[in-house]
């Protein structure tokens, strides 16, 4: 068995590309191989700044021998028929095939074999495909040559067994050689294996494997911060982007300038991470320290003396841009920056950024009365300035910082710490991992800022569809529904959503009018209640369903209960729903909710059969003068005590007392089903057994539609 290393060296292979390449560069040699009937071990691939590496184990000296078997015409066949045969088999004459037989006759087999190849044979045909077909995000070619590759390609390496696998592409000879860091080991050097490649490149002062480079920057970085009594600004992405910008990575740690440090620190961090590449550090106290981490490529003559005071330099350079945008955006206030907003567009059909800010304000304003501690005047205005720092300068320049600025120029207006706290809050969660906002004012306005979004994006009904979401409306449900399940906000979405619809005016009007038209109603409340709940117009209730089971899923929660829950009429408290959902868990879990599960599903199905085959429902109340056995008069006793019980517990918001309340039914149930025939010879007896059955079904069905529950 035999090693393939393979190295491709050009110049710098941009940071963000690296580790898709080498997965391509694994993924494409190693299906090159399968398909021709190799395949080897521990397929492994590494990228540095100048080169990308791939390192097969186990593979054959040679290819393995096929024999492949074509099945002809029959024995006999019309001679046309034959002679395809003969062309297609690549057989000169008939008498080249043997014949076979099987139970339909004999035809005729044309057997032929492939010799093995030689391996190396076979990857000098695959490597200048791969380097050919390559699929770089971006591509250049240089000089007179028609390959095209991310960076000028210089080298190629490629050893199998330790020998030089011999191929050409577009110039370029494959061979055993490679060369170590640009500027402290430039010389090419030959290796014989992996092990040989890997050692000689770590005495070039290269770092072959990115996790090896990415820890030695963390430790060292950490270790100069300790040693100024200071903390590193943990940022998971910056590491491994900074590791694929250096091949020997050598942490280094400068100085702010301290005028500097009189501007926001997110715009201090922002500037050193996007523009600089540079770690940020904490003081004692959690607050940006006046030090910073650089990693150099390369171990300085001087101990990085030069390199630092060079990056000061760049770097003071940098916060002097800031610092001026800081100091002009401030000259203007957040509220004179609201007409700005209308020479911005939020979509062609939803109007500007102006619009949207003002339907976030009256938006804000309503919802305030549902989130306690927030103030429905406030929840206006910081609504409305929630976008306004868009057009600042410093937003432009830095849009990750959109919604914080906003909160240090609201500060700055007078504004105080309630609306500045729910600018900088609104645009949150952005994601699962994310927090929701931690204010009454914060929650307001974000839930109006993606309630408002959802509502537009459903008028013009521009949804999401399969894997396709343009404009992250799956997140932003998934933030309201954060936001309630974690505050215990209360509403009902349809109440809400009706206001959001109010915010689009005349747009909404037709919306709501065309909505009105296929529900047949005069009613916009109907109408949104509808949408929620009947799938293909609107599909609000799907949509909102899915992204509740997605959250609830995470937590450990059933999707089916989720079901059984929204099944129900008018279940759109998204705090409702999950405690009803989570009392229905741990009623399900017991035995009596196990067994009154069952007896549930078997009165359904005899109901559902029952009422197919004689065409009537038989959801009125049974007469009690007709009951003709002493189970029969129990279940129903039982039912309407358990029934009365549960609507109080309901009403209550009890949900676990509803359950206990149910739970009473397994004895009546059970014992119904065991001693009772439904299916009476008197038809009277039988129809009033089928609803004694109904009435199972909604006492049940008071707390959850039973019949979505899965077992």
């Amino acid at each position: 068995m035999s090693e393939l290393l393979l190295e491709l060296f050009s110049e710098e292979i941009p940071a963000r590309m690296q580790k898709r390449a080498g997965e391509d560069l694994v993924r494409l040699v190693g299906d090159a191989l399968k398909e021709a009937g190799v395949e080897g071990k521990n397929a492994r691939a590494y990228a540095t700044p100048r080169r990308l590496a791939l390192v097969i184990e186990g593979l054959p000296e040679r290819t393995p021998d096929v024999k492949e078997e074509r099945k002809g015409p029959k024995v006999g066949a019309p001679q046309q028929a034959i002679d395809g045969f003969l062309r297609a088999a690549g057989l000169s004459s008939i008498d080249q095939a043997t014949v076979q037989e099987d139970k339909k006759g004999a035809f005729y087999v044309a057997v032929t074999e492939k010799k093995g190849r030689a391996t190396a044979d076979l990857i000098a045909e695959i490597v200048p495909g791969v380097i050919r077909a390559f699929p770089w995000p971006k591509s250049m070619r240089w000089g007179a040559g028609s390959l095209r590759w991310v960076r000028p390609l210089h080298s190629i390496l490629c050893l199998l067994g330790g020998k030089v696998v011999p191929f050409e592409v577009d110039g370029i000879k494959s061979g055993d050689t490679t060369r170590g860091h640009r500027f402290m080991a430039p010389a090419a050097f030959a290796v014989k294996d992996f092990a040989d490649y890997e050692m000689k490149l770590t005495e070039a002062k290269v770092v072959l494997d990115p996790a090896k480079r990415a820890h030695f920057i963390h430790a060292g970085a950490k270790a100069l911060a300790e040693a100024e009594g200071l903390t590193l600004v943990e940022d998971e992405a910056l590491l491994h982007e900074v590791a694929g910008l250096v091949e020997y990575p050598v942490p280094l740690i400068g100085r702010i300038d301290d005028e500097f440090m009189s501007v926001p620190q997110e715009v201090l961090t922002s500037t050193m991470r996007a523009n600089q590449k540079y770690f940020a550090l904490h003081d004692a106290g959690g607050k940006l320290s006046n030090r910073f981490i650089v990693v150099a490529n390369l171990e300085a003559e001087d101990g990085g003396k030069a390199i630092v005071n060079g990056n000061e330099r760049v770097l003071r350079a940098r916060f002097a841009d800031a610092r001026f945008l800081w100091d002009q955006d401030r000259k203007q206030t957040l509220t004179s920056r609201l007409p700005k907003l209308k020479e911005v567009v939020f979509h062609a059909k939803l109007g500007t950024v102006h619009d949207k800010a003002i339907r976030i304000g009256k938006l804000a304003e309503a919802l305030a009365p549902f989130v306690p501690g927030a103030d429905a005047a406030r929840a206006r205005v910081a609504g409305e300035l929630a976008k306004a720092d868009l057009v600042s300068q410093m937003v432009y320049e830095f849009p990750e910082l959109q919604g914080l600025m906003g909160a240090y120029y609201a500060r700055n207006d007078g504004l105080g710490n309630e609306i500045a706290d729910a600018i900088a809050e609104h645009y949150s969660p952005l994601g699962p991992s994310d927090d929701v906002p931690s204010t009454p004012l914060g929650k307001v306005v974000a839930l109006a800022d993606k309630l408002d979004t959802l509502a537009g994006f459903w008028v013009i009904e521009e949804k999401p569809t399969g894997s396709k979401d343009p404009y992250a409306l799956r997140r932003s449900a998934l933030g309201v529904i954060r936001i309630a399940l974690d505050s215990s906000v209360r509403f009902r979405l349809s109440e809400v959503f009706q206001t959001a619809l109010r915010g689009y005016g005349e747009l909404g009007k037709a919306a709501a009018d065309k909505w009105m038209v296929a529900y047949k109603s005069e009613s916009v409340r109907d109408v949104v209640e509808a949408a929620f709940a009947v799938p293909g117009m609107s599909g609000l209730q799907d949509f909102f369903r899915d992204r509740l089971k997605q959250q609830l899923r995470e937590s450990g929660a059933r999707h089916d209960l989720v079901d059984a829950v929204f099944a129900l009429e008018g279940q759109d408290d998204l705090v409702l729903i999950v405690k009803r959902v989570e009392a229905l868990s741990e009623f399900l879990g017991t035995e009596d909710g196990t067994n009154l599960l069952a007896g549930y599903k078997r009165a359904v199905n005899i109901l559902r059969i029952e009422e197919k085959k004689d065409g009537a429902s038989y959801d009125a109340a049974p007469d009690a003068a007709l009951f003709a056995q002493d189970e029969e008069k129990a279940l129903a006793a039982a039912i309407a005590a358990a029934t009365s019980r549960a609507k109080d517990a309901v009403a209550q918001e009890d949900f676990a007392a509803a359950m206990s309340a149910l739970a009473t039914l397994r004895a009546p149930v059970d014992a119904f089903f065991d001693k009772v025939t439904v299916n009476a010879d008197d038809a009277k007896v039988r129809a009033n057994r089928l609803k004694l059955l109904a009435q199972i079904r909604a006492a049940l069905h008071e707390v959850a539609d039973f019949s979505k529950v899965e077992g």
